[in-house]
């Protein structure tokens, strides 16, 4: 799986939790956040992947 797909699983993955958390949901809280830093990661490889197709 590409990142950029593996990017957008991750987020529609979490999207019923940040709805649980802007309900006042503290456990879902937790799990968003920790989705957010894969998120990060993620994003972080796909800068990686960007930069090696513009250095080529």
């Amino acid at each position: 799986m590409s990142s950029y797909g593996k990017l957008i699983e991750v987020v529609e993955s979490i999207k019923d939790d940040v709805e649980k958390a802007e309900s006042g949901n503290k456990a879902a809280t937790g799990r968003v956040r920790k989705a957010m830093q894969e998120v990060k990661a993620v994003a972080q490889e796909i800068r990686k992947e960007m930069l090696e197709l513009r250095d080529k």
